[in-house]
């Protein structure tokens, strides 16, 4: 089994001015993997990354990137990390080429104008290389970032909140980059607010809030173990009042008594079955019966606001 490509252990932050942003975070993210930290603003969810990334110092606690110490081996792990931060922060003259060559340099890489240019095509950027980035649409300038995270080639890649408030088009272009990366070997761990993006792209999902994380887990056990399903059965006439059997089930009727509903948690085994058997037995006329299954929004929200509060913290 291969070792994790980055473990996080006991990392807490607490700022000058006495805010705790971490509390003892532990952490493990494997190769190859795509890991979703997903938290309300003000979780942590920054300030982790900009620890890992080696931006900020952890008061207390390690972080390990492929087997090295973030601090001690400062250089070389964060040769291994891309960054795509929130904020669009590069040189606002230089050209889309220029930046990204440079970017490639400071790492340490040699030149490679084959690659550069492969991941500028792959980003609808290449028609764009000579421009200034200041004559770039918002869009754009994103792209950029994305490519200048990608230049020196890092086998772990943070996205923080990269496609927050840009278009369809390149919301698309960046999932699709996100799977030709991961079928290279890359790691990536995103952090988003478009939930439905790490409900589609994940393989595990992380929930911080109050600084602390308070789940990990494979999405798809995460939405079985803690998603819900609802059935809803349609009457012909309108019910006054539910069979004993279907009152024990959990179903309840709604407030014009043409239907009743019933959720069950998403493993407790064949719920609509035993709804219809006991519609059967109760010999109700039934129009129609539909189910939904919780989404991954649905579970976040609702763990989030179940887990204790801690320090005040800020990201």
């Amino acid at each position: 089994m291969n070792s994790p490509i980055l473990t996080i252990a006991g990392l807490s932050k607490t700022y000058k001015s006495g805010h705790t942003a971490l509390q003892k975070v532990d952490l493990t993210i494997e190769r190859g993997e795509i890991f979703a930290l997903l938290g309300p603003n003000g979780a942590g969810k920054t300030t982790l990354i900009n620890i890992i990334c080696g931006l900020v110092r952890p008061s207390t606690g390690t972080v390990t990137v492929d087997g090295h110490d973030i601090i001690r081996d400062y250089r070389l792990t964060r040769t291994k990390i891309g960054l795509v931060p929130q904020e669009l922060a590069t040189d606002m003259f230089e050209t889309v080429w220029d930046t990204v060559r440079f970017s490639r340099g400071l790492f340490g890489k040699g030149q490679n104008d084959a690659y550069l240019e492969g991941i500028l095509r792959e980003l609808s950027l290449w028609d764009k290389r000579q421009a200034k980035i200041m004559t770039l649409s918002g869009g754009m300038k994103r792209r950029v970032l994305i490519a200048k995270a990608l230049s020196h080639e890092p086998s772990v890649l943070f996205l923080d909140e990269p496609t927050a408030g840009v278009d369809v088009e390149l919301r698309r272009d960046m999932w699709n980059l996100v799977d030709k990366l991961r079928s290279r070997g890359v790691t990536i761990i995103l952090t988003t607010h478009y939930i439905e993006e790490a409900e589609e792209m994940a393989d595990r999902i992380g929930v911080i809030a109050h600084g602390r994380i308070i789940l990990v887990e494979d999405k798809a056990r995460l939405m079985k173990q803690l998603g819900t399903k609802t059935v809803t059965a349609h009457f012909q006439q309108e019910l006054s009042v539910l069979p004993p059997t279907l009152s024990a089930l959990g179903a309840r009727l709604t407030s014009n008594g043409l239907a009743l509903q019933c959720t069950f948690n998403s493993d407790e085994k064949s719920p609509v079955l035993s709804i219809l058997r006991a519609l059967d037995e109760a010999q109700l006329q039934v129009a129609d019966i539909e189910t939904q299954q919780s989404s991954l929004e649905e579970i976040f929200v609702n763990l989030v606001q179940t887990s204790a509060p801690a320090a005040r913290v800020e990201n």
